[in-house]
């Protein structure tokens, strides 16, 4: 059993984690951090946590915590990451793992100068919905994917998360938050890596200093073009489409962890096939599968470097926003 250390305890931890670690075969949190410690105790009494500390500091001090889990905002992603590391602490870091492809590679060649275990926690990637597209586009169910779209919107005027509108903090909006799983999982899928990027985006009024919405556009080596939407003012969806030359691999609410959701395998305008998947287990199978790692198990499946790799993308995105040229990421 693998004791975790949750530094930065907050809505995420309480939405997301916890009710992950309650379905986890061989992970458990025995301390947590929060800088207003009233509401770290109140966090650790509702969830029976022994330990609360005030910072990463004093939490990866704890002779009880084997691996820490940073879910701090994302300025404070590097010096918590290598805070654990120099601890000697295996460490799995909230996405995006860093404010720029620079800070992941520190973070990357801290943990390897240590021998540390360094992850990413792209939760997507531990989705039984992920996995059947992977599994179903290797088989060529829809021959060559020609194109793709993903999309990530949720409605955040108001959000308990402010700091997402500050960009010194967040690094940026939903391009950063959730696009950033978009496209970790079209790479994961398609098993490609995208060699130009290009965006667009919109703000308003309420969305400080970064986007509100936007499109950001990718071309994959092998050929394939893919579109990722997000946006903090609309609907919660999350739907998926791979478009081949063969049929279309398509679900609506793709990455949804809340209920079952449909994948359907149409060719020629017919949906020929349709299965049912979950991923209530996402959260589970990401602790668990790292608390193996940690024990020198089976390799953690997107370490660190797929953080780093998902950040050089970021990067040109942002780079394209502000420019409006298309960015090439062949060269990182």
């Amino acid at each position: 059993m693998i004791r975790f250390g949750i530094a930065g305890f907050g809505l995420h931890a309480v939405r997301r984690l916890m009710p992950g670690f309650s379905l986890a075969q061989n992970s458990k949190v025995v301390a947590l951090s929060r800088r207003d410690l009233i509401q770290g105790r109140a966090a650790a009494a509702q969830y029976g946590i022994p330990h609360v500390f005030a910072s990463t500091e004093e939490l990866v001090r704890c002779p009880e915590v084997d691996a820490v889990l940073v879910t701090t905002p994302n300025a404070r992603h590097l010096e918590d990451v290598l805070t654990a590391v120099a601890a000697g602490k295996p460490v799995l870091c909230e996405k995006p793992m860093g404010m720029d492809a620079d800070e992941c590679r520190q973070m990357v060649e801290a943990a390897q100068k240590a021998g540390v275990l360094l992850g990413v926690a792209q939760i997507f990637r531990f989705e039984e919905s992920t996995l059947r597209f992977q599994e179903r586009i290797a088989a060529g169910d829809i021959g060559r994917p020609v194109l793709a779209r993903s999309e990530f919107s949720y409605p955040g005027s108001g959000h308990a998360r402010t700091w997402l509108y500050n960009r010194a903090i967040s690094g940026g909006g939903p391009i950063a938050d959730v696009g950033v799983h978009c496209i970790d999982a079209l790479r994961y899928i398609l098993q490609d890596e995208p060699r130009q990027v290009s965006a667009l985006g919109y703000s308003d009024q309420s969305s400080g200093d970064v986007e509100a919405s936007a499109v950001v556009t990718l071309k994959f080596q092998r050929g394939t073009l893919a579109t990722v939407l997000v946006s903090t003012r609309a609907h919660y969806r999350t739907p998926l489409e791979i478009v081949g030359d063969l049929g279309v691999l398509r679900a609506d609410d793709a990455f949804s962890v809340e209920r079952p959701l449909k994948l359907e395998l149409w060719r020629n305008g017919n949906c020929v096939a349709e299965e049912t998947v979950s991923n209530r287990l996402a959260y589970a199978k990401q602790v668990d599968a790292f608390a193996s790692a940690a024990e020198g198990g089976e390799a953690f499946p997107v370490p660190g470097l797929e953080g780093w790799r998902n950040q050089i993308i970021l990067d040109a995105a942002y780079r394209s926003l502000a420019g409006g040229r298309l960015q090439a990421t062949s060269n990182q």
